[in-house]
């Protein structure tokens, strides 16, 4: 928009009026054109920055892009390697848990066939001193019952011959 001069009165005198308004409206349209030009400038100016900050933030997005993917591999390699470490890890502690317990089931396979063997051989042994007890008990019973049944012979003589005296004398 252009910008109205207005200039001193001596001018318009030496000048004249139509001459002083043609130099006014000269500098009116220099004042336009530079304006202009000036504003072209500006935006051409303006686009190549935006151009270039669009160059940079794009590059600086793919370097980005390219380190966040390297770390994505690095820690997925990590983690995969993590992963069959502890799987190794897991193998080894679950045979290491299988021999033990196999180790452990022989030992006490070994330990309740002794344990058996042992418990046989007391109740064959408790077995026999039964036996010899209650044959010696037979015997005792055998010899109380034969000393008894004399006694007992005894006594019923006894009673016979005083059963015989009595009916003898009546």
């Amino acid at each position: 928009m252009p910008v109205t001069a207005r200039l001193s009165q001596a001018f318009y005198e030496r000048l004249g009026e139509q001459v002083t308004n043609e130099l006014v409206r000269w500098f009116n349209d220099v004042d336009t054109t530079y304006r202009n030009d000036l504003k072209d400038l500006n935006e051409l100016n303006f686009a190549r920055f935006d151009a270039k900050v669009e160059q940079r933030f794009a590059q600086h997005e793919a370097k980005w892009e390219t380190r966040f993917a390297a770390m994505d591999a690095k820690w997925e390699g990590r983690f995969a390697a993590m992963d069959a470490k502890w799987e190794t890890r897991f193998a080894e502690l679950e045979l290491k848990m299988e021999k033990r317990l196999a180790d452990f089931e022989v030992k006490m396979e070994k330990r309740l066939a002794d344990f058996e063997v042992k418990m046989e051989k007391r109740f064959a042994d408790f077995e026999v001193k039964m036996e010899k007890r209650f044959a010696d008990f037979e015997v005792k019973i055998e010899k109380s019952l034969a000393a008894q049944t004399r006694w007992m012979y005894l006594a019923w003589a006894v009673q016979i011959v005083a059963i015989l005296s009595l009916w003898a004398k009546k």
